[in-house]
């Protein structure tokens, strides 16, 4: 149970008691380890039990983050690259209450292969603060190291392990957040983006079954899941790099660190770079994890039953334009290669339909591309998923529209990641914020407060109501396709996107 003492709140946890701190209303307590390092003879497996420990260990600051190369997610230069990596962060209320509390367990987003639970922008105190939950968030290997499968190069090497540790993560969380307030059996498991892609995984995944009963997927990539064949392509690709034969492959089980994150780094942009929409690194059907690609789960019916919210941003593309990065296409011609690669592996698309889907979204102006790739990459895999899902389960789906006069002026809008600061409450803390440049704080923090409110109503009652007077917002289905369309006034739509969705139709087309 949880113990105040003078120097920081103390919590017992399965390997040891772990020391936070007190911040306003909230106990924090950073880098609680969760399993062993990955470093040495566990690079490339399942991950271990953490070491126990004597006594109370301080955790006042964050673990080492995955390694990783140098991208345009913001890391604080303050953290440190390694391998012992396997850490979460606990934002819990510091009153007491009469009953355990719900609990939302975040994975954080970055492409498969960047980021930390570390980064400010998911600090989780205002969240745990105003709707009196308890917030996880998980640190995991990432890139060449948890989302590359070398399973073709030898027994040694494990597939998915970015997946089987978020899984060990909500083990940790079933068997110890009790300790700190938390109620194991209400937990909702939330993610952005590549984080939100595993979310929607383990949604299919059995390893994952009663480790979560609730779920919301921001911009997920859904369909964005490797086969076997194709994983073994890059993973023969990673060891040119690396100017390793086959038969040594077993070398990358102690080669320096350093060396395996350069490699990984030219990998990262070059499988985008040469085959627009695909990535280097995601998670793999393995036959044990993903005995399946996730979308056909879903449409098989096969997703775990359980209350879901999905949904994308408006301009999720604009991002990658801005940032000049590989990882999505956003031109003309890098969009059209993408096209070419989705027939040359959907034999069911006939050339006629692919020229049908081109023409639908004008692709050969810069506009036209950037809503393709949007909604190739997020918001077509979000429709699939629902469509699919609230077949059996309650499910709900948002559009964020909402954009800062700045980010309209900087032709942003609503771009990938844009909702993060609104969901977790945290922009309000930067007095610098250049998204703020030219106004709208006000309103900003208006929606922030009605899309915490919905996205803390679901974790304590599996119904994003605001109560606060706030647009109702009606469960999903298949043949209305009711959306809530989040902006400077909240409102709800029928099928918002229904010519481009028709355009598609209800064939999944992955980046398999």
């Amino acid at each position: 149970m949880l113990s105040d003492q003078d120097s920081g709140p103390v919590a017992r946890t399965e390997y040891g008691e772990v020391r936070g701190r007190i911040e306003g209303a909230v106990s924090v307590w950073k880098g609680i380890p969760y399993g062993a390092s990955t470093g040495g003879p566990n690079r490339y497996r399942r991950p271990r039990p953490a070491t126990p420990w004597d006594g109370v260990r301080d955790c006042l600051t964050f673990g080492d983050i995955a390694p990783q190369s140098a991208g345009f997610v913001p890391v604080d230069s303050g953290l440190v690259m390694g391998e012992d990596c396997l850490w979460v962060n606990v934002w819990a209320p510091t009153a007491s209450a009469d009953e355990p509390r719900p609990v939302m367990v975040w994975i954080h987003g970055g492409a498969f292969c960047l980021g930390t639970a570390a980064q400010a922008i998911y600090d989780g105190r205002r969240l745990a603060e105003t709707g009196d939950v308890i917030v996880v968030a998980v640190n995991y290997r990432l890139g060449a190291l948890g989302f590359l499968d070398l399973s073709a190069l030898g027994a040694e090497f494990t597939p998915n392990l970015g997946l089987h540790d978020q899984i060990a993560a909500l083990h940790w969380v079933r068997d110890n957040i009790a300790n700190f307030g938390g109620d194991p059996d209400q937990v909702t498991l939330f993610g952005e983006s590549s984080g939100a892609g595993c979310v929607t995984a383990l949604l299919t995944s059995p390893l994952s079954a009663g480790l979560f009963q609730q779920a919301i997927a921001q911009s997920p990539p859904a369909t964005t899941v490797f086969g076997p064949e194709r994983a073994a392509g890059v993973a023969k690709r990673f060891l040119d790099l690396l100017e390793l034969p086959p038969e040594r492959a077993a070398d990358l089980l102690d080669m320096p660190i350093e060396r395996i994150v350069s490699a990984a780094g030219v990998l990262l942009d070059e499988v985008p770079t040469r085959e627009p929409g695909r990535l280097a690194a995601a998670p793999v059907v393995d036959g044990d994890l993903l005995p399946a690609y996730p979308s056909e789960r879903f449409q098989q019916g096969r997703s775990h039953r359980m209350p879901l919210i999905i949904g994308t941003n408006k301009d999720e593309a604009s991002l990658f334009r801005l940032f000049r990065s590989p990882i999505m296409p956003v031109t003309p011609d890098a969009v059209n290669a993408m096209l070419r690669g989705v027939a040359a592996e959907h034999p069911g698309l006939s050339p006629e339909r692919i020229a049908e889907i081109a023409s639908a979204y004008e692709v050969s102006t810069p506009r036209g591309a950037l809503t393709m790739s949007t909604d190739a990459a997020f918001r077509m895999p979000s429709h699939w998923v629902a469509d699919a899902h609230s077949a059996h389960s309650p499910t709900w789906v948002y559009r964020f529209d909402h954009a800062t006069p700045m980010l309209k002026a900087a032709r942003v809008g609503a771009g990938h990641a844009t909702e993060l600061p609104y969901v977790f409450g945290n922009f309000g803390s930067f007095d610098y914020d250049p998204s703020f440049w030219l106004g709208g704080r006000k309103a900003a923090q208006d929606v922030s407060g009605r899309t915490m409110r919905r996205w803390l109503a679901f974790a304590r009652y599996g119904v994003p109501a605001a109560i606060d007077g706030s647009k109702h917002w009606p469960p999903y289905s298949a043949t209305d396709r009711k959306t809530l369309v989040i902006d400077n006034v909240d409102r709800v739509e029928v099928d918002p996107d229904h010519d481009r969705n028709s355009v598609w139709g209800d064939q999944i087309v992955g980046f398999y």
